[in-house]
């Protein structure tokens, strides 16, 4: 008797493939994108009909960005590609959405300016970081996903008036909370960044 391990013994790691239920889900995020963009052109010069359409092809975009991730950790099928394509995926669509709604007059500069600033910065950081370590998603970065979620899609959709104007204080409270989650993440990074022992 050696004592040598038996290799037939050993642990086998099932390989996750690519395409896989979470990675589709993604890449239909990053399908929707254009098609969702088209709809919001479409209906700055068309009727209300257009933007309840926009608002649910943004609404059907944002599940896919709230599920795939769940599926990918429930179900172990997080896989490389997907930690690259899900954050590009959802910056897109985020990104196209506040954009359009700032060039048709219907969100202020600024709010765009500063939510993108963050989600770009934020993920410049993750890159920064990863071989020290993942910086994961905190329930406040949780709570502004959805609040950007809500605020975007109250701006998409025909409101009257009375309900209309409680869309800035939706995206008041979104930008508050990615202003916040954003300081809390840098903070995150400083300290894997920080030099042990």
């Amino acid at each position: 008797m050696t004592g040598a391990a038996d290799p037939a013994a050993a642990p086998v790691v099932a390989r996750v493939p690519v395409l896989n239920a979470a990675n589709a889900l993604t890449a239909l995020r990053l399908v929707l994108v254009p098609v969702f963009a088209a709809s919001v052109v479409v209906s700055a010069m068309s009727h209300a009909g257009w933007r309840i359409t926009a608002c649910l092809i943004f609404a059907v975009a944002s599940v896919t960005d709230l599920v795939d991730g769940w599926i990918a950790r429930r179900f172990g099928l997080v896989t490389s590609v997907g930690k690259v394509a899900d954050p590009i995926a959802d910056k897109a669509l985020t990104g196209a959405a506040l954009l359009l709604l700032s060039w048709y007059d219907r969100l202020p500069w600024w709010v765009t300016a500063v939510i993108l600033a963050r989600e770009l910065g934020i993920t410049a950081l993750r890159f920064w970081v990863i071989r020290h370590g993942v910086i994961a998603a905190s329930r406040g970065g949780k709570i502004k996903t959805v609040l950007q979620i809500l605020a975007i899609a109250w701006y998409l959709w025909p409101m009257p008036a009375a309900l209309a104007a409680v869309g800035p204080w939706i995206m008041g409270a979104a930008v508050l909370v990615t202003v916040v989650t954003g300081f809390d993440y840098v903070a995150q990074a400083l300290r894997l960044r920080r030099p042990t022992g």
